[in-house]
């Protein structure tokens, strides 16, 4: 089983690059589970 952990995804910058990036990161990799740290991804 592959897990990715995302750290902290702040304010928009942090949610639009996760938008870009997190599914060919999960393709790529054959990620099973993504767990993020998203507490601060509303305003930063």
């Amino acid at each position: 089983m592959n897990i990715l952990f995302v750290g902290d995804i702040v304010g928009r910058p942090g949610r639009d690059l996760i938008q870009k990036g997190l599914r060919g990161l999960v393709e790529h990799h054959d990620i099973d589970c993504t767990i993020a740290n998203a507490e601060n991804s509303a305003a930063g």
